[in-house]
């Protein structure tokens, strides 16, 4: 992923990356002398002066070339996993005294429409196929082996996991010891590692990035028509026998689809509106011509008790939702550049006002896209260990709290667990806090900018 990094305070040198302009002072026409920056306006004393000179600096440091509105496509999608895991996974009190895990999906199926929202796979790989495919043709171009680009990504993609395993090595160890009912510690253990296929998923598809770098739209529509075919032998064969066994190659080939889609976009494809508006009508139309006349199920994620899923493994449905979701983000692309305070395509940004030091609302927005980009692999591996820390302690000092360990079988649960995602939100910033270094890379940064 791409690694965001904000020095203290912008350098005047110079980098064969990107200029970093000093601020000079102003020059007094009547003495002919150097003077200092105007002051803020009076009667409109700054306040959070230090606030404001931050973001400013953070958006002073970004590259001018760097197309911001691929950071905020990822703070999306990260946001949307994240919202959508809490809102979706119950962990529910059983009468025997264990946890159990359940879904409102299960017992509220009109709410399948909310995972239309809150399931931005498509999307993640979309981006990162875009960004790894820049990335490789950069280390290509400075003379970089292959071997050499792979191993940095790929430890960039994995170190982080490894805090996170040897915390729940030592809970399950401690979970065991003290006796805990083995439902328990299997729900929890689900939770915590079954999001983390993606990271495997995502390893894969990196490893293939020259190929899709060069021939990205007809890698693409080569998965596409593979996922088509392993879902018609479905149909036709079931899951008993090879057809069963082989239609788990649904899973590499449907997130090819948005990674190689992602690394025709770096290469200049989709510079037209009407590609994005055609990837998203097709899409979503296809999307609800599968669910209402072929039997798929509406919901985009999974569902305990269903029989069929769009995701495990992903199906046409799944597909066609993903190619919708790519149209849309194309088609956000400008909107969210001028929303985070740049001028259009790729161009540089707007400057702060040095002068008073005032930020915009637009600069705030890019500070926000920044701080959680920087961490967004930390905020997705911690984000059920947040909720389950909350359930847990909660738990363990005696409180049955409605929302939190009852389960998810009306309305009021869903109003109930939305007053405890800020919880959980606090719970996460303090694991993003511990364990946001390992996400970083160990070579520093070109002072002065914001490193992809």
């Amino acid at each position: 992923m791409t690694d965001l990094r904000v020095p203290p305070r912008p350098s005047p040198t110079r980098s064969s990356a990107v200029r970093v302009t000093a601020v000079r002072p102003t020059q007094d026409p009547g003495r002919g002398r150097a003077a200092h920056p105007r002051p803020p306006v009076p009667g409109r004393p700054l306040r959070f002066r230090r606030v404001h000179e931050a973001v400013l600096r953070i958006d002073a440091a970004t590259p001018a070339d760097r197309d911001r509105a691929v950071d905020v496509l990822r703070v999306l999608a990260i946001t949307g996993v994240v919202l959508g895991h809490w809102l979706v996974s119950g962990v529910v009190l059983q009468a025997g005294g264990h946890l159990a895990g359940d879904s409102p999906l299960a017992h509220m199926p009109a709410l399948a429409p909310l995972t239309w929202l809150l399931q931005p796979l498509a999307l993640f790989f979309f981006v990162g196929g875009r960004v790894a495919a820049r990335s490789y043709a950069s280390a290509h171009a400075v003379g970089t082996p292959y071997r050499t680009w792979l191993g940095r990504r790929l430890t960039r993609l994995l170190r982080p996991v490894v805090p996170l395993a040897v915390t729940w090595a030592m809970a399950w160890a401690g979970l065991v010891a003290t006796g805990i009912a083995h439902e328990t510690i299997h729900t929890m253990m689900w939770l915590v590692f079954s999001p983390l296929w993606f990271l495997g998923v995502y390893a894969a598809l990196t490893a293939c990035t020259p190929l899709v770098h060069r021939h990205g739209v007809r890698t693409a529509v080569a998965a596409g028509l593979l996922v088509a075919a392993l879902d018609g032998a479905h149909a036709l064969f079931g899951d008993d026998g090879v057809a069963g066994t082989v239609r788990q190659l649904n899973v590499p080939a449907a997130w090819l689809i948005p990674y190689a889609l992602g690394a025709a976009w770096s290469a200049g494809s989709f510079a037209r509106r009407r590609t994005g508006a055609a990837l998203l009508i097709g899409g979503a139309c296809a999307t609800a011509a599968l669910v209402l006349w072929c039997g798929y199920p509406a919901s985009m994620v999974g569902v305990p008790g269903s029989v069929i899923s769009n995701l495990s493994p992903p199906t046409v449905a799944a597909v066609a939702f993903g190619l919708a979701q790519c149209g849309g983000a194309l088609l956000l692309c400008g909107p969210l550049r001028r929303l985070v305070g740049q001028r259009s395509g790729t161009g540089a940004s707007q400057l702060p006002d040095l002068g008073d030091r005032r930020a915009r609302p637009a600069h705030f927005l890019w500070a926000g896209v920044v701080l959680l980009s920087m961490s967004a692999l930390t905020v997705f591996l911690w984000h059920q260990t947040a909720m389950l820390t909350t359930t847990l302690v909660t738990l363990g000092l005696g409180a049955f709290l409605p929302g939190l360990h009852t389960s998810p079988d009306g309305p009021a649960w869903v109003l109930l667990r939305l007053a405890w995602i800020p919880i959980f939100g606090a719970v996460l910033l303090a694991f993003r806090t511990l364990f946001q270094s390992y996400e970083r890379p160990r070579r520093k940064p070109v002072q002065g900018t914001i490193s992809i």
